[in-house]
């Protein structure tokens, strides 16, 4: 089982990104699924996860400015994020585990290797 992110980069205040994981080994339709971030001194924080039913759950600081989907056909997480700032930079993990009630806690079974998204 592998996840690898993408889509990471720099980007103005006020722009957009999408950043997309894929997995390889098994299917997303059986997982719930999430991403997260982290900035060089402070704690991992979950961002948003959805579950194989499709529900969705968001952070505070990403509500109403980001997209969590899943593209089944294809096995790839998106995570759509709009109006960055600059609070909005970290690395950006993707993660998985079939435990979804454990997920918002970052209790995830996988995890990527991360993909910097840069806010200037």
């Amino acid at each position: 089982v592998q996840l690898v992110e993408s889509g990471g980069g720099s980007v103005q205040a006020g722009g957009s990104l999408r950043l997309s994981c894929a997995a390889s080994g098994y299917t997303y339709s059986s997982y719930c699924m999430g991403w997260f971030r982290q900035s060089p001194g402070k704690e991992r924080e979950a961002v948003a996860t959805i579950e194989s039913d499709g529900v969705t759950k968001y952070s505070d600081s990403v509500k109403g400015r980001a997209t969590i989907s899943v593209d089944n056909a294809k096995n790839t997480l998106y995570l759509q994020m709009y109006s960055l700032v600059p609070e909005d930079t970290a690395m950006y993990y993707c993660a998985g585990t079939f435990l979804c009630h454990q997920l918002w806690d970052g209790n995830a079974d996988r995890w990527g290797q991360g993909t910097q998204v840069t806010v200037s």
